[in-house]
């Protein structure tokens, strides 16, 4: 309207001229200037106003996010998946003033409500559905996203962080175990070499003491007789000491590997008791060394159970590889079944040391059954 006055004024001025009436020019030049000034004034004025609905906006804009981020802050101040997630439904209701609720996965969602789902790494753990008198619009809803991936970031830290607090404990756990382990090993030997190789030597020591008496009173039949129980006493110790080595760390098996040395054990224990040991351990080849001993110890123990237990007149040792990496020896026996579980508990300490699960089972042919399973990083390490 007012750039149309403006105009007409303008013509009339011209006009004026062109007609040489001074005064209609005049007054048109007047009522153009006052029309042009009014709209430059509305022109001022407008953009006032624009630039004041601009700043509110952002204002509006700066204090959500504002508040946003003191959400955020509030939501990562917990390190429990369950708070983390009542604590997201207390903010949404507080930022968007609707109705919020932490939906379980695969819950039906309300009518007429806003649904942003909660996923970690593809995997749905709920949904938060915030229900009001009037729809979000595109600004609320990926503002919702953004909580709601935030919540879902901080619930995967939350397991994350307690997934590694149970390692970290079962790891001390495990520490704390093996070093009762050694100790108890270390005890075990130093009673067998006091009470056995040491006392042999000791007796061996005093029947060469006779041997040498009984020289110099001229008794030499006694000396030859004392010598040679003295011989037969030494090459015992020899033995025992020799077997005490290869119960400890076969050389074989370090020499030769896993196979061998197992093979070596069974042909021995077969032999001394007469017993059918069948083999199939081919697949223990591939072992991380910590796994082949640890493992060849639990083998042992197993079989030497079986044997005080029965004595069997079978027993089947089996190492086998899983699909996921893992590996399973079972040892069964068909001997008297063993029902007490403490029996088992040091074979379970050393599977333990190698983050192993044992299971004792009856066996098919009424014996026992011990199943140890490894899991891959342990077994391939």
């Amino acid at each position: 309207m007012l750039v149309a006055t403006v105009a007409l004024a303008a013509a009339v001025s011209l006009l004026g001229l062109a007609l040489s009436l001074s005064w209609l020019a005049i007054a048109g030049l007047v009522v153009a200037i006052a029309g042009a000034a009014a709209f430059a004034l509305h022109l001022i004025v407008a953009e006032r106003r624009r630039h004041e609905v601009v700043e509110e906006e952002l204002s509006a804009q700066s204090s959500f996010l504002e508040a946003l981020i003191e959400s955020m802050g509030s939501i990562a101040a917990t390190l429990d998946p369950e708070e983390v997630l009542e604590r997201t439904r207390r903010e949404a209701r507080r930022l968007f003033e609707a109705k919020a609720t932490v939906l379980p996965p695969g819950a039906e969602p309300a009518t007429k409500a806003e649904v942003i789902p909660l996923r970690i790494r593809g995997e749905e753990i709920g949904a938060l559905q915030l229900v009001r008198s009037r729809p979000l619009d595109r600004e609320e809803q990926a503002r919702a996203a953004v909580l709601a991936d935030f919540a879902s970031r901080t619930v995967e830290n939350a397991r994350l962080l307690g997934d590694a607090q149970v390692r970290e404990a079962e790891r001390g756990r495990l520490s704390d175990q093996l070093i009762t382990a050694e100790q108890d090993e270390r005890r075990r030997l130093a009673l067998f070499l006091h009470d056995g190789p040491v006392q042999s030597l000791s007796g061996i020591g005093l029947m060469l003491d006779a041997v040498i008496d009984s020289l110099e009173a001229g008794r030499p039949d006694e000396a030859d007789r004392v010598l040679k129980s003295a011989l037969e006493r030494h090459r015992d110790t020899i033995r025992s000491l020799r077997n005490l080595s290869f119960e400890i760390e076969p050389v074989v098996l370090r020499d030769q590997g896993f196979g061998p040395a197992v093979r070596g054990f069974a042909e021995q224990v077969g032999l001394s008791n007469r017993i059918q040991v069948d083999l199939d351990v081919d697949a223990a080849d591939g072992l991380a060394e910590n796994a082949r001993v640890g493992l060849y110890q639990i083998i042992r123990e197993a079989v030497n159970h079986a044997i005080r237990r029965g004595p069997p007149t079978k027993i089947s040792i089996r190492v086998a590889e899983a699909s996921d990496g893992s590996v399973e020896a079972v040892i069964a026996d068909d001997g008297t079944g063993e029902r007490r579980r403490a029996t088992f508990d040091a074979i379970e300490e050393r599977a333990r040391t190698l983050s192993g699960r044992l299971h004792v089972e009856a066996g098919q042919d009424g014996g026992t059954a011990v199943r140890v399973v490894l899991p891959p990083y342990v077994a391939h390490r």
